[in-house]
């Protein structure tokens, strides 16, 4: 008897029975993001952004400007990083804000926690004298404003060529050291003893 009036109700009042069939639907859905099909879970919790830059900054100055074609964020991992991908250029400044030095990789690195860059890939240092230098990974520490690397390095200034495995650098590239030096190697006159 109860239950034919809880039925005859639904019959009199449309809207109960929409309500009742919309919860029981609402219910049964369950979405599991891991059976996207190409698609992994730990992929979805990434930020992803095309065409984006970043200023690095300090004491209120501009220090450098990384442009990059394709980015990933990851902040979940430990630590967070930023991964760009393609096209990816550094300008680094001095005090007036001329640019001292430009790097260019097709693959990095960012810790922003630390703002350390690893830079791997057809990298290429071009400092504002023209000296240009060419390895495959470059390690940028920005506490310590230099460049570090284990890998091959070429450096090209005027008509000389060095090589050499190895090399520690500050960020405009006026002073840097080569730890396995090989070729031609730049001595200033005056550093040469008289005879």
């Amino acid at each position: 008897m109860k239950l034919l009036k809880k039925i005859s109700l639904l019959r009199k009042k449309p809207q109960g029975l929409l309500l009742v069939v919309f919860l029981m639907l609402l219910a049964g859905c369950k979405n599991d993001l891991s059976k996207l099909p190409g698609t992994e879970l730990k992929d979805l919790e990434n930020d992803r952004a095309e065409n984006v830059k970043f200023i690095f900054s300090q004491d209120g100055k501009t220090k450098a400007v990384l442009y990059g074609k394709y980015f990933i964020k990851n902040d979940h991992a430990n630590p967070p990083y930023v991964d760009i991908k393609k096209d990816l250029k550094v300008d680094f400044y001095d005090d007036s804000l001329n640019v001292e030095s430009t790097l260019t990789a097709n693959y990095g690195r960012l810790y922003p926690q630390t703002n350390n860059i690893i830079v791997r890939d057809s990298v290429v240092v071009i400092n504002k004298k023209g000296e240009k230098l060419e390895t495959e990974e470059l390690i940028w520490n920005q506490k310590l404003e230099r460049f570090y690397t284990d890998k091959f390095v070429r450096i090209t200034m005027d008509d000389q060529i060095t090589y050499g495995e190895g090399l520690i650098a500050n960020k405009d590239f006026t002073w840097f050291r080569i730890t396995k030096q090989r070729g031609t190697i730049p001595v200033d006159k005056a550093d040469l003893p008289l005879d």
